[in-house]
């Protein structure tokens, strides 16, 4: 029962796969800013899912991950600048500062970076990757701020913000945090958890209009484009939500399931309000609680991959099969 990774295992949405099938015959170059339909789509989408009034920049990229690893560098932070990452993060925020030879700095406070003028960009993740943490929207707020006095661009990786169990996640991009002015804000979104494109690499970015225009000059010489029947699959995931609503109800099962298992077999969860993963401890080396989880059948993703702070969790994933997740929890019943 493999719930080490967070790759989808369902059905692409039929509605998806019949734009993409429809959009196929596309003997020239896609747009890299996206098609117009494109960029409507994903405003639309930021507007109604993320509460943003203002006047957005938006950019489709190829998935979120390249994003990620790339985007200090396509901002031209370089040695001799900081990205702040938070302390049990996401490998790829780290790669990505390492690619641009910048240094990294793991805080979860705003405190902990200090008056440090080397930092450039600053890295949130909300629901977290893979801790499952929610941030409040007074702390988006006092982060946003911080970095606009300092000069430091804000960027939120919210992938998981439609999956909120036991809270609802607030993006960076809400008028409750940024009042619709996105300056030196960015918000990286991806459709491989609510809409099972994984496979697709199909996500994008939203918000300082700036910003936006600087990676779009970058990209449209670097190749970064998204395919153009990816492009129009897009559009339609993005004006569907019904598909979204049936994928979280398969996961929030899948959850119920794996939670009470774990649990029952002497598991403390930690966090875990939303997402994709249930953040799990037995208070012993993580490499311990993977060994034992193997010898049953089971794999998980050791805490270890995310920083030194999750010496002591592992990371179960809910994206697994319903037959799989019900033989992991018969594996559990017997610890």
């Amino acid at each position: 029962m493999d719930l080490s990774v967070g790759t989808p295992v369902d059905p692409v949405p039929a509605s998806v796969r019949q734009a993409l099938a429809d959009a196929s015959d596309a003997p020239g170059y896609p747009l890299t800013a996206g098609t117009p339909r494109l960029r409507a789509a994903i405003a639309g989408w930021l507007a109604r899912a993320c509460g943003a009034s203002g006047e957005l920049g938006v950019l489709p990229t190829i998935g979120s991950k390249e994003l990620v690893a790339w985007l200090p560098t396509l901002l031209g932070v370089g040695p001799g600048d900081v990205v702040v990452i938070p302390s049990v993060c996401y490998p790829t925020y780290e790669v990505g500062a390492k690619l641009a030879g910048a240094e990294v700095i793991r805080a979860d406070s705003l405190t902990a970076i200090g008056p440090d003028p080397r930092v450039k960009l600053i890295w949130i993740n909300s629901p977290s990757n893979p801790t499952g943490k929610v941030l409040p929207r007074d702390h988006l707020r006092k982060v946003v701020d911080w970095g606009r006095e300092r000069g430091v661009v804000v960027v939120s990786d919210e992938c998981y913000l439609s999956l909120g169990w036991e809270s609802d996640p607030v993006s960076v991009l809400s008028d409750e945090v940024t009042g619709g002015d996105y300056t030196g804000v960015l918000a990286v979104h991806s459709l491989s958890k609510r809409s099972n494109l994984a496979g697709y690499r199909a996500g994008f970015v939203g918000g300082d209009p700036a910003l936006i225009r600087e990676l779009l000059a970058v990209r449209k010489h670097a190749g970064m484009i998204v395919p153009a029947p990816v492009q129009a699959a897009m559009v339609a995931a993005l004006d569907d939500e019904a598909h979204v609503t049936e994928q979280r109800a398969r996961y929030a099962a899948r959850r119920d399931i794996l939670r009470t298992a774990l649990t029952k077999a002497g598991f403390e969860i930690s966090h875990s309000e939303a997402g994709l993963y249930l953040w799990s401890t037995r208070d012993e080396d993580c490499w311990a609680t993977v060994d034992a989880l193997a010898r049953r059948g089971i794999l998980a993703a050791p805490g270890a991959f995310y920083g030194p702070a999750a010496a002591k969790h592992v990371r179960i994933a809910l994206t697994a099969t319903d037959e799989r997740v019900a033989a992991a929890a018969g594996r559990l019943a017997d610890w």
